[in-house]
């Protein structure tokens, strides 16, 4: 029997966890969850006979060892941070991992001791990343097989609330870690290039430059640049082409309101509080604005963001209870960005019977004789409610399936690596499709980058 371990059994791994199941007789699988609460985990299993999950805490050496040493396979769910020591007990074990978290310096400082072990790390395995490159490659290598050029490629891609959920003025509720979502951006202006010119955003300007976005049958999106959209140019073979953009996707009007709260200094994440756990939602309101002896919060925090009582910018500040005075922040010593993330998730988060929505969205332009071409690509995937989410089913699934195509040796190359080659993104999306996550593409005309898509 081969044994798969899973470190941290959180919000993404649902499906993962379920794939493993299916598989288990098949592929002789015995799973072992390890997790500082194992629950959530002993609840997805159900008593499975192939299964157990058991208390792990990774900062217990003696135990991450023990468990690393006794399975065929580690996949790791942690905090991207989380996973090096893991993975310096692979290369001592001479085990295999898979993880869905981009590759930090200090994991690609492993590639040479993975390579000289024969070992394969796989990373970057889940949504975005993961299933954007996977999808993008094989188009991309599709289009150079033909004798085409690249010149354009734009990536996009966001987790949202399906519209039978969308409730909300935000037409928004948390489908990931909610943290990353209120520090998203933050770091460095974002960087990208359009048509042959490099591009800065900084974050005090990233949402209100943003791309208009349709979606046949779902409506107009919009996107906000990420970080760094040129991190892939030399993996991906796009170091000659004209445009190169990587957003994320929201519901049009998001980015604007999100700009409220950057633009007060609520997402800031540098400097603590002063008696912040006896704060109300109100008092924390009221410690961005200016003192007036006569002035409400309300009307002060509209003359400061220039916004008036029927904009419906109002309203979605409204309806998060932001001007609440009895209700207590409770954290201690806590930045702005902790208590703005406290204050959404009262609002944000997926009700049991929710319905989360993936939509990604890819633009490839190209030449091949002498004409210039693109090629559309859309996938959207709807999930079933909190537990078995859309952003769990495309995180978790590319991950089981890579897990299980390395136990397989269908998989081989060794190294520190990304899925950007035919050898993982073949198999692995052709599967994929058996879940209902698809892409339809659609060949368009040529229309570059447009510059009139561009808000603010």
């Amino acid at each position: 029997m081969r044994t798969i371990l899973l470190i941290g059994a959180g919000k993404s791994t649902s499906y993962l966890i379920e794939y493993f199941l299916e598989k288990a007789e098949k592929e002789n699988l015995f799973l072992r969850i390890g997790d500082l609460n194992p629950t959530h985990a002993n609840k997805l299993l159900q008593n499975h006979p192939r299964a157990e999950a058991f208390e792990l805490n990774i900062q217990n050496d003696q135990a991450r060892k023990e468990a690393v040493a006794s399975c065929d396979i580690v996949v790791s769910m942690l905090p991207a941070t989380m996973h090096i020591a893991v993975a310096k007990d692979c290369i001592a074990y001479n085990k295999n991992m898979v993880t869905a978290s981009y590759v930090s310096d200090a994991m690609q400082a492993l590639n040479e001791q993975v390579e000289n072990k024969g070992l394969i790390f796989m990373n970057e395995i889940g949504l975005d990343p993961g299933i954007d490159h996977m999808s993008a490659m094989q188009v991309i290598d599709k289009i150079r097989a033909k004798g085409g050029k690249m010149l354009l490629f734009e990536s996009f891609c966001g987790g949202l609330v399906a519209p039978v959920s969308d409730n909300n003025l935000w037409n928004y509720k948390f489908t990931w870690n909610p943290r990353n979502v209120v520090l998203a951006g933050q770091g460095g202006a974002a960087k990208f290039i359009q048509e042959g010119t490099y591009k800065y955003i900084p974050y005090h300007k990233l949402f209100r430059r943003t791309e208009f976005l349709d979606i046949e049958g779902y409506g107009k999106f919009e996107a906000y640049a990420n970080r760094d959209s040129l991190k892939y140019r030399n993996a991906y073979g796009l170091n000659d082409v004209l445009t190169l953009y990587r957003g994320t996707i929201r519901r049009v009007g998001f980015s604007r309101a999100w700009n409220m709260f950057v633009q007060l200094g609520m997402t800031d994440d540098s400097y603590t509080l002063e008696n912040s756990h006896q704060m109300s939602y109100r008092d924390f309101i009221n410690s961005f604005l200016a003192y007036s002896p006569t002035d409400s919060v309300e009307l002060k925090m509209r003359h400061y963001l220039k916004i008036d009582q029927d904009d419906i910018m109002w309203d979605k500040l409204v309806e998060l209870d932001l001007f609440n005075h009895t209700k207590k922040v409770g954290l201690h010593n806590a930045t702005p960005a902790q208590i703005l993330q406290k204050i959404l998730e009262d609002s944000w988060t997926l009700e049991s019977n929710d319905q989360d929505m993936i939509v990604m969205y890819h633009k490839f332009g190209y030449e091949i004789e002498g004409k210039k071409k693109q090629i559309d690509s859309s996938m959207v995937a709807i999930g079933a409610n909190q537990t078995y989410t859309s952003m769990a089913k495309t995180v978790g699934l590319p991950v089981a399936m890579a897990t299980i195509q390395i136990l397989n040796k269908t998989i081989t190359t060794p190294g520190v690596h990304i899925p950007i080659s035919k050898e993982i993104y073949d198999p692995i999306l052709k599967e994929l499709m058996d879940y209902g996550i698809v892409f339809n593409e659609t060949q368009v005309p040529y229309m570059g980058y447009n510059p009139n898509n561009v808000t603010g």
